[in-house]
């Protein structure tokens, strides 16, 4: 099994939903943000680019990509950041991390893990799904694919907010799975696909 997820840019509406569900379902401290939305036009966010009447803009949603060929896994000195063999999904080890950064700086996503550089704060208490790692200080941090809700049986809440119906995830291996349809009959593409990390998330053109 390898899950992956498949965003489909002519539906997203940009409305960070996916940021707001992944910080409430994991809990994330206060600064921390795994999914950010980009906006593919101006040089500020939600501006197109070009001279009306010919403007483009789309969004592009960012977070772990859960490489098949992960160089964080391969950059971790202490084997805190690894891949699970059942799942494909890269994932963080808080007791293990000794807060290098390693793998921040092997990432070629940028900004898509944060590190804890103080004691965990929350603007609100009490928030986070039962399963859900204790963040720690002093450690890397990012996207799980929502892996406490993978054991359940759920789809990541990413997947589940999006008013839009702009995600979907699944397992690449199975060609019969919803995500694997889409990526033979839809145009992609994929983050930095120069650096041979293999991604598990695919854009929809």
């Amino acid at each position: 099994m390898r899950y992956g997820m498949v965003i489909d840019t002519q539906r997203c509406i940009g409305c960070h939903s996916c940021s707001m569900a992944c910080r409430q379902t994991n809990a994330l401290p206060e600064g921390n943000w795994w999914t950010r939305v980009c906006t593919e036009g101006g040089e500020f966010p939600d501006t197109p680019a070009g001279e009306f009447p010919d403007l483009t803009m789309s969004y592009v949603t960012v977070a772990c990509q859960h490489c098949e060929n992960p160089a964080c896994v391969t950059a971790c000195p202490v084997g805190a950041t690894y891949k699970d063999p059942e799942t494909g999904v890269v994932r963080q080890d808080y007791d293990k991390c000794i807060g290098c950064r390693i793998c921040m700086s092997a990432c070629p996503y940028h900004g898509v893990r944060t590190f804890n550089w103080d004691e965990p704060s929350y603007v609100m208490e009490g928030l986070g799904e039962s399963g859900v790692a204790p963040h720690q200080r002093n450690v890397v941090e990012k996207c799980t694919f929502c892996y406490q809700r993978l054991a359940r049986g759920e789809q990541p809440a990413c997947i589940t907010s999006c008013p839009g119906r702009a995600r979907f995830f699944g397992d690449l291996d199975d060609p019969d799975s919803e995500v694997s349809k889409l990526l033979r009959e839809r145009s992609y593409k994929q983050l930095l696909p120069e650096r041979g990390t293999k991604p598990s998330v695919y854009y929809l053109v």
